[in-house]
């Protein structure tokens, strides 16, 4: 009998203990103060163009700067909306830690091209092809001119810059991208005086080859300021007009 009433109050203690201890542990501190923010932002080391400095600005600008609030009064979800606007942010999340901060996980949007259109547009292709805005930080990217309207800066001139992107060389290379009024591309390079003629938006792995060939086996040689015109349009030739003498 007293074993029985022990083991019933053991079975009481423990039961208490559980529910005291599931409240503790999952209520929320809404009485603790937030004491900032800690940035994790993707692919920062090769990218950064979102910084904690530029996202506290942006979140101090909104009041909504969680630092030095109850951490019951801080809305996680309006963060992440807030954060998301930031021209150089694709995906943001935001959470509450154990240590009185706000975590943020930024993936960034990467530029590929700045677009300045001879319509006035001026804004940047992002790797998802979606158009950014833009800001007074710089972005070393190609710059591409002329005949362009949004369809053909997210289409054909998209896939360009990605290819420039996954192609170092190239990326160092190409300067400005010109497209005429026949929709044709026209490169000037940051080495050798001479413009590179692609023609048609279309085959650009097919033609930078054919164009790498040519620099590593005729410009390594005759010069690189031979040329003013070099001419990848067509499949099986390249045509250098030299310069006039």
């Amino acid at each position: 009998m007293i074993k029985r009433i022990l083991l019933i109050f053991v079975m009481l203690a423990v039961s208490c203990y559980i529910v005291v201890a599931v409240t503790l542990f999952n209520r929320k501190p809404d009485d603790k103060i937030c004491e900032g923010i800690e940035l994790t932002v993707e692919d920062s080391v090769n990218y950064n163009f979102v910084t904690k400095k530029g996202i506290e600005e942006l979140l101090k600008s909104k009041r909504l700067l969680p630092q030095g609030k109850p951490a019951g009064s801080i809305n996680v979800r309006l963060l992440e909306e807030t954060i998301a606007k930031y021209p150089f942010v694709s995906e943001a999340q935001c959470y509450l830690t154990s240590g009185n901060k706000v975590n943020i996980d930024i993936r960034q949007r990467i530029p590929l091209l700045r677009i300045m259109s001879d319509n006035g547009d001026n804004y940047y292709i992002d790797n998802k092809g979606e158009i950014m805005s833009v800001l007074s930080q710089p972005v070393h990217v190609a710059v591409a001119t002329g005949f362009i309207d949004k369809k053909f800066a997210k289409g054909e001139l998209f896939a360009l810059g990605k290819y420039l992107q996954d192609n170092p060389f190239w990326k160092a290379q190409v300067e400005q991208i010109n497209i005429t009024p026949q929709k044709e591309i026209e490169i000037v390079p940051r080495v050798g005086n001479h413009i590179l003629f692609l023609g048609k938006a279309e085959d650009y792995d097919k033609k930078f080859s054919k164009l790498q060939t040519f620099y590593e086996k005729a410009l390594n040689h005759v010069g690189w300021n031979k040329y003013q015109r070099i001419s990848i349009e067509f499949k099986n030739q390249i045509i250098g007009t030299k310069k006039e003498k």
